[in-house]
């Protein structure tokens, strides 16, 4: 049986990687970061597009989902970067059907802190302000008002995080059960069935 994967994309800020360890310990699948397996595999992405630029690195980031997805053949919790969902389609040669099969997979969910714009805005810069290497309020707030559309008009079920990351998870799960069994912790599709 193939892996399952639950996919998990939306902005930064959003609470991907918080719910999807919740995820993860739920269902005793590993959790795999997008952000994280790119750094293993070409270093700090700061860095990275500072020196090759921004085309570079969202070809490289689809490049390393590529290569993660291929070298997995176990189920898994995986946060996709904040921008990998709004890449131009000529990016990678396999961008196109690679972004098609997560935005319309079941096991896939657009987390948001609101549906409501402002309100989304105001959240993600606010959290997004608390990290290290979070930039100005301005340009924060300028790429959440560019992707929010992006985020919204995908296939891909929301999910609204200004709530508990546990609750998030809660409802994730919830809305997972008619697509999944759990078999001694390993997921399994019901799809077909």
């Amino acid at each position: 049986m193939n892996p399952f994967r639950v996919r998990l994309i939306g902005p930064g800020g959003a609470g991907k990687s918080t719910v999807g360890r919740i995820l993860a310990e739920r269902l005793e699948a590993p959790f795999l970061d997008l952000d994280q397996a790119f750094a293993q595999r070409l270093g700090d992405i700061s860095v990275y597009i500072a020196r090759a630029g921004y085309d570079a690195y969202a070809r490289e980031n689809v490049e390393t989902y590529r290569q993660l997805l291929r070298s997995r053949e176990t189920s898994c919790i995986l946060a996709l970067s904040s921008g990998f969902m709004t890449y131009p389609e000529a990016v990678h040669p396999e961008y196109k059907e690679l972004r098609q099969e997560v935005e319309t997979s079941a096991a896939t969910f657009v987390l948001l802190p609101s549906l409501k714009l402002d309100d989304c805005v105001n959240e993600v810069v606010r959290r997004q302000l608390t990290k290290p290497f979070a930039r100005s309020p301005a340009v924060e707030e300028a790429v959440i008002r560019g992707r929010f559309p992006i985020y919204i008009g995908l296939k891909a079920r929301k999910v609204e995080t200004m709530r508990s990351p546990v609750e998030t998870a809660k409802t994730i799960l919830l809305n997972l059960r008619p697509n999944i069994e759990m078999d001694s912790g390993v997921i399994k599709s019901t799809k077909g069935r």
